[in-house]
């Protein structure tokens, strides 16, 4: 996929030191403490009053340079824009949730977690969290290389961002009162399928944008990520026997086929998956 957009501003970098100014600091900042020690005086008040050095054009927060975070904001942009649309053809606003690269672990209205997790979205802070290692996993150990792929991932995320505004999430946190875990599960399937299927939605009138252009290839991308990360097919990774009842997401067909749906159909009438 190519996109020719600005990017999002709804990107946080949590990466380490985050931003592109920092204090003086480096060689100047040094000399400055040593010179305090040779003359018995605290100097250090003068970093802060030093101006700031650039290290490297700050692009919608995020360095200009990262190319896998410049291209994590232009696909978030590009939701925004379906998304906005859909929701005013509904008579309903839009609220673009946030987007939070981190490294190793975060800490989420949800709570706190580890990169392991994989990326996820937090309905109590409308945050899409990513450590973006997380795309190296999905080449490597998944064999779902492919910037769609990727693309895809951050889709799905903001697919489950629709749910949470059009009360979706809610009335899953409601009926897990009532349901033992199996019964939950089954609950559970069908909300991750709506968001492929919201995911396909997305790919679907994305490719009508001026700025967005789909390349052969792309949405074969995304069905063979969408395969990669299947129940069934993670478990039989991971373990001997395949469970049914313990799937959370769908199968690797489920999941193709609802990004499918919703790529094909472009009609969000269409990704009910809960009837």
């Amino acid at each position: 996929m190519q996109w020719f957009g600005k990017g999002s501003n709804n990107v946080e970098d949590g990466r380490g030191s985050g931003g592109g100014r920092v204090a003086l600091g480096g060689g100047v900042g040094i000399i400055i403490v040593i010179l305090g020690l040779i003359f018995g005086q605290d100097l250090t008040g003068l970093v802060g009053q030093m101006p700031a050095i650039e290290q490297g054009e700050v692009k919608n927060g995020i360095p200009a340079r990262d190319a896998q975070a410049q291209f994590v904001s232009g696909v978030l942009e590009s939701t925004e824009q379906v998304w906005e649309a859909e929701f005013t053809a509904m008579g309903m606003r839009y609220e673009q949730p946030k987007l939070r690269l981190f490294t190793t672990a975060v800490q989420s209205a949800c709570g706190n977690a580890s990169a392991a997790v994989g990326p996820f979205y937090c309905p109590g802070d409308y945050k899409i969290y990513i450590d973006l290692s997380f795309y190296d996993e999905l080449k490597n150990r998944f064999n779902a290389a492919g910037d769609f792929a990727q693309a895809y991932v951050i889709a799905h995320e903001v697919g489950h961002h629709v749910q949470n505004l059009l009360g979706t999430t809610t009335k899953m946190e409601e009926a897990r009162r009532n349901l033992s875990q199996t019964e939950y599960n089954r609950l559970s399937v069908k909300l991750e399928l709506q968001a492929d299927f919201y995911a396909g939605f997305w790919a679907s009138k994305a490719q009508n944008l001026k700025d967005f252009r789909l390349e052969a290839g792309d949405i074969a991308e995304a069905l063979n990520a969408a395969n990669a990360i299947g129940d069934d097919q993670l478990q039989k990774q991971t373990q001997s026997d395949v469970m049914p009842d313990s799937f959370t997401h769908g199968t690797s067909a489920q999941r193709m086929y609802w990004f499918k749906k919703g790529f094909e159909t472009g009609d969000f009438k269409q990704g009910d998956t809960f009837n």
